[in-house]
Parts: structure tokens; C-alpha cells; sequence
């Protein structure tokens, strides 16, 4: 493989300080992992998008390179029309919203390449931020005017797809200049080293068995990614391991829990839920450590099967942390942009990501031996 070409970013490493929130909390982070600055994903459902390129970026930090900015939208651009076209061979009954999964930026990466945000920025509508609630919009009209066609329909309409696509967020680039050289974005995806067969997907659920991979049955999987199912214990012990190297993980779960409170930069799983909770105990939620719920396989597994557990977002863990009473928690980057106490990041429990993790991406360097060994053989 060849060598990278010297490329320059600015990159953010957090560091291993004590930082203490009013009134309550006080978090010292343990382990770090250099990273890239936070971004804002605005008005667009592409946390998956934005969540794996912090990750893909961080990955080239840690092989010893520096990181480009990498375009989030390119890996959109490229998406959508595989998205489209699995919408309308279904006859409507798919997933057509914004959301993805990571196992959807790999495989772009694998089959598009990669393009640094200088060359394709994604913004053909005016905007200074990203906003595709029109686009989303017009691209559904588009979708479900085919589908209401008589048969046989044209092979012209993924041309019309494109043509929306293009108009909003711009023609991906055939080559670009980069650095004073020219590449097409599979050549730069070589360059900077990214293999996605590198990577492999966890996650942790008991409706299927241990040591299999499947494809979970959340509405953003749409391309049917598939994970490796192992005990959440070992889960969590990969996550844990994996940060302790120094290898970040792209982290796939649920936040729709007003315990995932970005605006005091902390998610926690309470022992007194919210409806049990008085006016007062409401106020403080998020404001100081409390009891957390003891989140075993089963409550967890009880959780997803009811529903009380969604995949509603992507985010990248980059550290662990300790609180004043040694509760353990995940240094996590968001994407809403540079906001809260903790300038875009948020402290998430271990009890919260024991209980709303969907799945994980990581680089099978960061497995035990025995996990890698066993993915080897499947």
C-alpha cells in the first residue's frame, strides 16, 4: 500500500484534565483519544454520516497521518441514490428518511471513495448551514411519483434522482486536485490508507444467538448491515478495551431519553424515572450524579423489544471519564455542533450506553484475540 501524501488539518487532542460542572459533577478524563474538531450536522438527519467521518478522520490520526477534513456529504451524495432505488424496488415499503447506519460510510468508501470537504462541501442551496428538509422532500415526491407509475417503468428515472441530488447538494467530482495533485476519490481513499474491511460491527441482543452476525431491524438499516451479536459484558469490555489502546468507536444508539441532556453535557440512565420524578427532582435531573439503573442483558433486550429503545442517532466515543463518586462514563462527540459546558461533547454513563447502544464500529485491532479469532472464522 502506499504511502499518504503529507495532509494537513487541525486536529483537537482533549485532554486528561479535571473539568467540573455547576453545581454538580465533576468528570476527570482518563483516557483520550486525539480527534478532529466538532462539527454541526444543523438542520439534516446525517449524524451517521457525520459520526463515521470523525471516526474515519480520527482512525487516520491514529495510524500516524494527518487527517484531511473529509466531506460528510459526499458520503451522503453517494448514498441516497442506493437508498432510492432499495425505496422503490420495495414499492414504498422502506425506509426512506435521512437516517443511516456507519456500515453505510464504509460501504461508500469501499465502492465511491473519499473527498476532503474543500472539494465537495454539499451546500448548492444558499445556505451557510447544512438544512435538507426541501430536498428530503422533493427526493420522497420524486421516489413516490415513480412507484406510482404503471409498470414497466423507464430506465431513465435514477437519472432524475441524480438530477435532485445534484441540484442541492452538487455532481460528485470525477477527479479533484488535492495538495497539488490530482485523484479521483477511490485514488484518495487509497492514499490516505482507509480500508473498510478493517472494521467490523457489534452489537448485543438476545433475539438472536451470540457468535452470529445479522442485521438489526431498525428502520435506518435500509441496506441491511450486519453486526456481530456478542454478550453485553463483552460489549462493553471491547468498548472499554478499545479506548484504553487508543482506538475511538463509532457509537450507533438512543437518545431520546430526556436524560440525554446535551445542554448540561450529560446522559445518564436514573433509578427514578421521569414520569416517578416530582417538579423538583425534574429541575435537577442531569445537574448531579443519582442512582443509575443496574442495566442488565435482559432489561436491555426488554427495552429494545418494547420499543423503549429507538436508533435515533450516531455519535463517536473518543475517551472514558470518571465522575466524582467513580461512576464511568464515555467521552462522546457530538455533531450539533460546538455547544453546552462541554463544547460539543457529552459525558454519556455506562449505564446509559449499556442500555441505548445499538451498535458499534471499531477496527478489529482493538478486539481481544479471541473475538478477532472468532470473526475470522465467520
Amino acid at each position: 500500500m502506499r504511502m499518504p501524501t503529507t495532509i494537513f488539518a487541525l486536529t483537537v487532542l482533549l485532554p486528561a484534565v479535571t473539568v467540573t460542572q455547576e453545581p454538580g459533577f465533576t468528570f476527570e478524563v482518563v483516557t483520550s483519544v486525539e480527534t478532529t474538531p466538532v462539527k454541526n450536522q444543523a438542520r439534516t438527519g446525517t449524524c451517521w454520516s457525520f459520526a463515521t467521518t470523525s471516526f474515519l478522520e480520527t482512525e487516520l490520526i491514529r495510524m500516524g497521518k494527518e487527517a484531511p477534513d473529509i466531506s460528510e456529504m459526499f458520503f451522503v451524495r453517494m448514498n441516497y441514490p442506493l437508498k432510492v432505488r432499495s425505496y422503490v424496488r420495495m414499492h414504498g415499503a422502506a425506509a426512506m428518511g435521512q437516517g443511516s447506519l456507519g456500515g453505510d460510510v464504509m460501504r461508500a468508501v469501499r465502492l465511491f471513495g473519499i473527498v476532503p470537504e474543500t472539494v465537495y462541501e454539499g451546500r448548492r442551496y444558499g445556505s451557510p448551514d447544512h438544512d435538507h428538509g426541501e430536498l428530503h422532500a422533493v427526493l420522497l415526491a420524486a421516489a413516490d411519483a415513480v412507484i406510482a407509475q404503471r409498470a414497466p417503468l423507464s430506465p431513465v428515472w435514477p437519472n432524475a434522482i441524480d438530477g435532485i441530488l445534484d441540484a442541492y447538494l452538487g455532481a460528485p467530482p470525477e477527479t479533484f486536485s488535492y495538495n497539488g495533485r490530482t485523484y479521483t476519490p477511490q485514488e484518495f481513499a487509497w492514499e490516505l490508507g482507509v480500508d473498510p474491511t478493517d472494521y467490523v460491527e457489534l452489537t448485543s441482543f438476545t433475539h438472536h444467538p451470540f457468535g452470529e452476525w445479522f442485521a438489526l431491524e431498525i428502520p435506518d438499516n435500509w441496506a441491511g448491515n450486519e453486526s456481530y451479536n456478542v454478550p453485553l459484558d463483552e460489549l462493553i469490555a471491547v468498548i472499554d478495551g478499545a479506548l484504553e489502546q487508543g482506538y475511538s468507536v463509532a457509537w450507533d444508539g438512543d437518545v431520546s431519553e430526556r436524560s440525554f441532556c446535551q445542554g448540561n453535557g450529560v446522559a445518564v440512565m436514573p433509578v427514578t424515572s421521569w414520569t416517578d420524578r416530582s417538579e423538583e427532582e425534574r429541575s435537577a435531573l442531569c445537574t448531579m450524579p443519582e442512582p443509575e439503573v443496574s442495566v442488565t442483558q435482559q432489561v436491555r433486550q426488554r427495552w429494545f423489544d418494547d420499543q423503549s429503545s429507538t436508533d435515533d442517532h450516531l455519535m463517536h466515543l473518543t475517551g472514558i471519564a470518571r465522575d466524582q463518586r467513580g461512576t464511568m462514563y464515555y467521552v462522546t462527540k457530538n455533531s450539533w455542533g460546538v455547544t453546552g459546558p462541554e463544547a460539543g461533547y457529552v459525558y454519556m454513563s455506562e449505564a446509559f450506553v449499556r442500555a441505548k447502544t445499538m451498535s458499534v464500529i471499531l477496527h478489529r485491532d482493538a478486539l481481544p484475540p479471541i473475538l478477532r479469532a472468532q470473526l475470522a472464522e465467520n
